[in-house]
């Protein structure tokens, strides 16, 4: 049995949480979305990477200019 002290008195005993990251490999939804629209566009494997990378931001601006 722990005996209070009066410098611990106030104190309160947190739980620590660790957080943990889970990295999921391969490519998104929005990534195949660009490259397969910036192919049927363009026709150019160049192009459909360029696009794959940037992902949903080409895919918002082919919305909005097409």
């Amino acid at each position: 049995m722990r005996r209070h002290t009066p410098e611990n008195k106030g104190t309160k005993k947190v739980k620590k949480v660790e957080n943990k990251t889970v990295v999921k490999n391969g490519i998104s939804f929005g990534a195949v979305l660009a490259i397969t629209i910036s192919w049927s566009v363009n026709h150019s494997i160049l192009w459909a990477i360029i696009h794959g990378c940037f992902s949903w931001l080409y895919v918002i601006y082919y919305a909005l200019i097409r």
